[in-house]
């Protein structure tokens, strides 16, 4: 993909110097549109450091962490580019998170101020609350220059649900050739769908603005949304996850309107396995040249990106490494696994290079060098890489090994069903049997769900029971917690925790 030039931005910058500088060059070009209100470059800059002020007025300095629980919103970049401003990291978190969950992350990053939280939840912080202005007093002149000494901090539940932080290894600097890797180009819209506190959403959004692009914030996805804003902004760069890809495909089934799509230069998908259907169905819609998938982790040791034109020749793959990453899989023993066979994917960064991330709460899983973030995969012949799914989420019911996502598919691809999870709940025969918690348009039975699964998987495959609820299984982000999802069933059905755990 070739790149424009862009003088705002040679080799490597501060981050905050990239942005005064577009702001300086175009100051009333179109920054960020949310809903109804945008943000010029300029005014965006006035905003930012006017916040970043504020900050500093609360004891934030240079290298501390700083927590942001803020929705999609103009407001959420304005803290973030506040925090760069300040010398702070950002750590994004979801503004939804159960008050005991966001305790915990606080707890574990000790920032030295939580913006977005009610101060009453966390009383030996400092906090602005939902909806803080920066009094009008405060200066939105120039700042001295800053550089957060960590770029970001994301954060992580995990399949355990404890709270871990992944922090860059990079400070808040820009690497020129960065956005070439993704294909952003200078002049393009980019539809931000994805909630901000999830790793692709933000980078992407934030390599977007270092480009000098217009961002088209969604403060929540909607698939009919999503569509109307493509051909309103004429948008010509996104970045979704397969639940919303499924989501806007159904809506186009069932819709006599037509949606303009053309206007997409590229789409990229990632953070969760996509159905070949649906990748199928994207390619009929706008070609398989503006197709791109990545895998790696917000980790990002390695990663693989694959275009819509090889997907075809190798369907369900996401890949194969790229940028001098290696990625290799090793079976149960330890050793190299045979192409076709699934084992644990482990990772290893460029030769030389230093670590991409570390961690605060967890340990690396490492192996001679090579490191693993536990998910499962193959590779074939040709060194494509197939994801299956993560370790602890696989099911192992009667000896046979079951993978969750692989059921999901098929299950997700039936058009009333809206979300579902697969999970293994305790069983005195197999050990464990498949169960299916679905969320569904109303009419659809268990019969009928169960004989549309049965022709597309093997017996053993196919959920021995299935519960309806009525609310979304998976987030903004199409991430599903399954441990949670396992727990709450138990709960419901009146299976004993305690054979649960002693039998999984």
């Amino acid at each position: 993909m070739e790149q424009k030039e862009n003088a705002a931005t040679p080799n490597v910058l501060p981050i905050v110097r990239i942005m005064r500088l577009l702001a300086e060059a175009k100051p009333n070009a179109k920054a960020i549109t949310c809903e109804d209100v945008t943000l010029t470059r300029y005014q965006f800059e006035l905003a930012s450091n006017r916040m970043a002020r504020a900050f500093e007025a609360e004891g934030v300095k240079v290298g501390d962490f700083v927590t942001l629980a803020l929705p999609n919103s103009i407001d959420f970049y304005v803290a973030l580019f506040a925090c760069w401003k300040a010398g702070a990291v950002p750590q994004p978190v979801s503004h939804r998170l159960p008050r005991a969950e966001r305790q915990a992350i606080v707890e574990l990053a000790n920032p030295k101020l939580v913006v977005g939280a009610d101060p009453s939840e966390h009383p030996d912080r400092r906090c602005f609350a939902p909806g803080y202005v920066p009094d009008p007093s405060i200066s939105d002149g120039p700042l001295e220059e800053r550089i957060s000494p960590i770029l970001k901090a994301a954060t992580s539940g995990g399949s355990t649900g404890r709270p871990k932080l992944i922090l860059a290894t990079t400070p808040a600097v820009s690497v020129f050739g960065a956005a070439l890797m993704m294909g952003l180009l200078p002049d393009d819209c980019q539809l931000i769908s994805g909630p901000l506190y999830h790793n692709s959403p933000l980078v992407l959004s934030m390599n977007g603005l270092l480009e000098g692009q217009h961002l088209v914030v969604m403060p929540k996805f909607d698939a009919q949304n999503a569509l109307e804003a493509i051909e309103k902004h004429r948008v010509t760069f996104v970045n979704f996850v397969p639940t919303m890809m499924s989501r806007m495909v159904k809506v186009i089934q069932n819709s006599s309107k037509k949606y303009d799509l053309s206007s997409i230069r590229v789409m990229w998908h990632m953070a969760a396995p996509c159905p070949q259907w649906v990748k199928q169905a994207w390619i009929d819609l706008i070609g398989p040249e503006k197709i791109w998938e990545m895998y790696g982790g917000t980790e990002t040791i390695a990663v693989t990106a694959i275009n819509g034109v090889d997907w075809l020749k190798h369907r369900g793959s996401v890949g194969k490494p790229i940028g001098g990453g290696r990625m290799k899989i090793l079976d149960d023993s330890g050793e190299l696994a045979n192409p076709g066979e699934v084992g644990e994917i482990y990772m290893r960064g460029p030769e030389g290079a230093a670590p991409s991330y570390r961690y605060v709460g967890a340990e690396r899983k490492e192996k001679d060098g090579w490191e693993s973030i536990g998910d499962l995969g193959w590779m074939d012949e040709d060194g494509f890489l197939y994801i299956s799914d993560r370790r602890t989420d696989m099911i192992v019911a009667g000896g046979a090994n079951i993978y969750p996502a692989e059921v999901e598919a098929i299950i997700d691809s039936h058009p009333k069903v809206r979300s579902c999870a697969v999970v293994g709940l305790p069983d005195g025969d197999l050990g464990q049997r498949v169960h299916a918690v679905v969320h569904a348009e109303p009419g659809l039975s268990a019969d009928v769900l169960l004989s549309f699964v049965g022709e597309s998987l093997a017996r053993y495959k196919v959920p021995r029971s299935v519960e309806f609820v009525d609310q979304a299984l998976r987030d903004d982000a199409g991430k599903v917690r399954r441990s949670a999802v396992r727990d709450a069933a138990i709960v419901r059905l009146g299976l004993s925790p305690a054979a649960a755990a002693s039998k999984i």
